[in-house]
């Protein structure tokens, strides 16, 4: 008997240092979620990206750093990172918005700790605070969770919006007779690629803070896509574009371009995925791409 009570208590004390402890943070600027969570939604400047499957019940976690706090959504999975969107890391680290003062950096040091669902309530726009999923492309990961009691399992709602990013399909709810079936019926036919503008998701760009429209086509003169118009987009390649070259070996110490394309700025688990080009230059544009993509992390 007390064998088994040993036991328990230090089951207990181990699950109460898995729900708590310090992770290596590091920024993520482009929404995205494993288990088709709708990012217009939801509060995608708030998300967490983190090591292990989503859970059905524990989905909300706190971020804390020299006495700033935030409470995440844990909706997606990363290959290994502690990332969080851009936004929420550059208010722990600055103490400001990543729209209001960028900043850059690696991973830091910060403290978790997971929470009930409940704490994230206010980062999830549904009218009734349920977990809005993706109706097409959900149905795996919901049935994971209704098979068990668990938060989503009491807590989702359905709708007809293919993607994350909520460009395909109808902004509609859906509804679903489970067990009886495992395909939600809807009031337009469930998984049409219908263009979807009405409800728009932003992303956040690291390091330029600038706010654009989650998978936009590129804009004239640049790769960019923006919400801030052509003056906009030229400032923020700039910024982009020093921000990188200020990493670069003195020997590879590029000048800041007139004209600059980037065909992505957004870091990822390796690398920072960004390009810059001298059209006039083309020796220079060849160094400073390969500097950018060799390097290390924006």
């Amino acid at each position: 008997m007390r064998q088994v009570v040993l036991f328990s208590l230090l089951f207990s004390a181990a699950r109460v240092m898995a729900d708590s402890g310090t992770a290596w943070v590091t920024p993520h600027d482009s929404y995205s979620s494993s288990v088709g969570v709708l990012g217009c939604k939801v509060n995608t400047d708030r998300i967490a990206y983190w090591p292990g499957s989503v859970d059905c019940t524990n989905i909300c976690v706190s971020l804390s750093y020299e006495g700033r706090t935030v409470n995440l959504l844990r909706i997606d999975q990363s290959g290994g990172a502690h990332d969080v969107s851009y936004d929420a890391w550059n208010y722990l680290y600055t103490g400001y918005s990543a729209t209001d003062k960028p900043a850059a950096g690696g991973p830091i040091a910060m403290q978790f700790e997971e929470l009930d669902a409940s704490a994230c309530a206010d980062l999830i726009f549904t009218h009734d605070g349920k977990l809005p999923l993706s109706a097409s492309n959900s149905m795996n990961f919901l049935a994971s969770c209704l098979d068990h009691d668990s938060w989503i399992g009491r807590n989702h709602v359905l709708y007809n919006i293919m993607d994350p990013i909520c460009t395909y399909g109808f902004d509609e709810p859906c509804s679903l007779d489970w067990p009886a079936a495992n395909q939600a019926a809807c009031p337009h036919q469930l998984g049409v690629p219908a263009a979807l503008t009405s409800a728009p998701v932003y992303n956040i760009m690291y390091p330029s803070g600038l706010k654009v429209l989650a998978g936009a086509p590129p804009v004239a003169g640049g790769d960019v896509p923006a919400s801030t118009g052509d003056a906009g987009n030229l400032t923020a390649m700039r910024s982009i574009v020093l921000a990188i070259t200020s990493n670069v070996p003195a020997r590879l110490r590029l000048p800041a371009p007139q004209t600059t394309t980037i065909s992505a700025a957004t870091p990822n688990r390796q690398a920072c995925a960004a390009a810059g080009f001298y059209p006039n230059h083309p020796t220079l544009g060849r160094t400073f791409l390969l500097a950018f993509t060799y390097g290390k992390r924006c």
